[in-house]
């Protein structure tokens, strides 16, 4: 496993993480122990959850569950802004639902401290000189350690830098977004900001919901139980005809050079600045194995090139 730091801070993370996303949904107890204690064996240090995954902290609870001896070994990141009640007050980033949400954050995940500590959306109701003293705050208390965002538009993310550097308050080092070979969209106005403020960027969907994987044909049946067989929504957003094209072609480029279309979308994520460790999830131990080499692929600036045209050219 190869280590890289966050952007420009000095929390080292591994460069393949461990999204937590199907613990206490997918996964119950037994199988989320099996997969943590996996990833743990292989060497992945960075987990990342949120307090709203598995039905609203079942993802948390299961971990703290789990984790025991290993929480001190690994690089523990989770979220807090989307909402955990039907209360439309119980979400956001206000100082009131921060020093609510993580509270109980830690007392789920059974530790008194979060490695990475990240809004998983912008809250427009909350100014965010608030949030960024609020955090500030727990930094200072030693509750969290370091500070991300998520999903939010760069333009925010910037205001948030700014605001955070003027007002002498500890800013956030790293980004959580969707980026892959068929949703670039991050390249064209985040990515420069992330770069320009020195943060790291944690890719999710690095597998566009496993259409990158190769499993999936276009005009072949659907495999049982996979995640675009069942989730329609994700079928409607990443099934269509442009991406259809680029997966199989980028499957033909990547065999061609004996590799497989998972370690083709792995090891070009890890190819891109700023991109830090790229998060995937598992449901079973020996999906990580193939994850963890599948960003062993070290890639020519030919290969790379070539990747571009095939992506956007289509």
């Amino acid at each position: 496993m190869e280590f890289r730091n966050l952007g420009r801070s000095g929390l080292r993370v591994s460069t393949i993480g461990l999204g937590c996303n199907n613990f206490g949904g997918r996964l119950d107890l037994e199988a989320t122990r099996r997969v943590i204690h996996k990833a743990f064996d292989l060497g992945i240090t960075l987990f990342d959850t949120a307090d709203v995954y598995g039905d609203r902290g079942g993802s948390e609870t299961l971990m703290g569950e789990v984790l025991g001896d290993m929480r001190k070994h690994i690089v523990l990141a989770t979220k807090y802004a989307m909402p955990m009640t039907d209360n439309p007050d119980k979400l956001g980033a206000s100082r009131n639902y921060i020093v609510e949400a993580v509270e109980a954050s830690l007392r789920r995940l059974k530790t008194d401290y979060i490695d990475l500590y990240q809004q998983h959306r912008q809250d427009p109701r909350t100014p965010i000189e608030e949030t960024l003293r609020a955090l500030d705050d727990l930094v200072r208390a030693g509750k969290v350690r370091y500070l991300g965002c998520s999903n939010f538009p760069a333009w925010t993310m910037v205001e948030a830098q700014w605001t955070a550097k003027t007002a002498n308050l500890n800013a956030f080092v790293s980004c959580q977004d969707e980026y892959s070979l068929v949703v670039r969209d991050a390249e064209k106005d985040l990515i420069p900001a992330a770069r320009s403020y020195g943060m790291g960027l944690l890719p999710y969907f690095p597998l566009a919901s496993g259409l990158l994987t190769g499993k999936y044909r276009r005009n072949a049946p659907m495999p049982a139980d996979a995640r675009l067989t069942q989730t329609q929504r994700l079928a409607d957003r990443y099934l269509n005809d442009r991406n259809w094209q680029i997966s199989e072609r980028l499957i033909d480029f990547a065999e061609a050079r004996g590799h497989t279309a998972l370690e083709l979308a792995f090891s070009w994520l890890l190819a891109q600045s700023p991109v830090s460790s790229v998060i995937a999830g598992a449901t079973k131990p020996e999906q990580l194995e193939q994850n963890v080499q599948a960003g062993t692929w070290v890639m020519s600036a030919e290969e790379l090139a070539e990747i571009d045209q095939i992506t956007r050219s289509a």
